[in-house]
């Protein structure tokens, strides 16, 4: 998450103009997509979005190939999980390419049956249909379904549209914890403690 704390602004400081100061939390709840238009309307970029969109990508996408690395835990919980039958999707903000090179370079692209991007469902997750599209995919009920979400507007999503979420820990919203806790069906700081538990 911290790659995207400050892209927004860093990329329009790149173009030679002054972002506004809440930028960034503004844009946590858009798609990359959403973002670009939001350029277009608000900075007045004339760039058409698939070329902002590839501007922003282009600035991060060597963190998500060569730098980005797993939270301590998970690879014990993927395989374990993966040992049980429980089928696993991704469903991400980020796009496609660069979320397989992430999955690739950490070795767990093997766990998951599938990946759908807000830009491929063509929404942001500010509407649940990218979850709605996950458990299609994943072909189970949404009593049988857990959502992992870091950010408080997906999970606000999520909720609303009828999901079990389980909250987890991200540093990018340590402002919205208590919140995050509040409307979680679980909240996980520590992934080997809650496998330990559930699984």
């Amino acid at each position: 998450m911290y790659i995207w704390d400050t892209i927004g602004s860093d990329y329009l400081i790149s173009r030679g103009i002054l972002p506004e100061p809440n930028l960034n939390e503004i844009f946590k709840k858009m798609s990359i997509v959403q973002a670009a238009e939001y350029y277009q309307k608000v900075y007045g970029l004339t760039d058409n979005v698939e070329g902002i969109v590839d501007g922003v990508n282009n600035m991060i996408e060597h963190l998500y190939a060569n730098v980005v690395k797993l939270k301590p835990g998970i690879p014990e919980l993927l395989c374990k999980m993966h040992g049980k039958c429980i089928k696993m999707c991704v469903a991400t903000a980020t796009d496609r390419y660069m979320v397989e090179a992430a999955l690739k370079s950490n070795g767990i692209d093997k766990y998951f049956c599938g990946i759908l991007t807000c830009t491929e469902v063509a929404s942001g997750k500010d509407s649940p249909e990218i979850f709605e599209k996950a458990l299609k995919l994943l072909g189970t009920s949404k009593e049988d379904t857990l959502i992992f979400e870091d950010a408080l507007h997906a999970i606000e999503t999520a909720k609303n549209a009828g999901f079990k979420v389980a909250g987890v820990y991200d540093k990018s919203s340590d402002n919205e914890t208590d919140k995050i806790k509040e409307l979680c069906d679980e909240y996980i700081t520590a992934y080997k403690e809650w496998s330990d538990k559930r699984l």
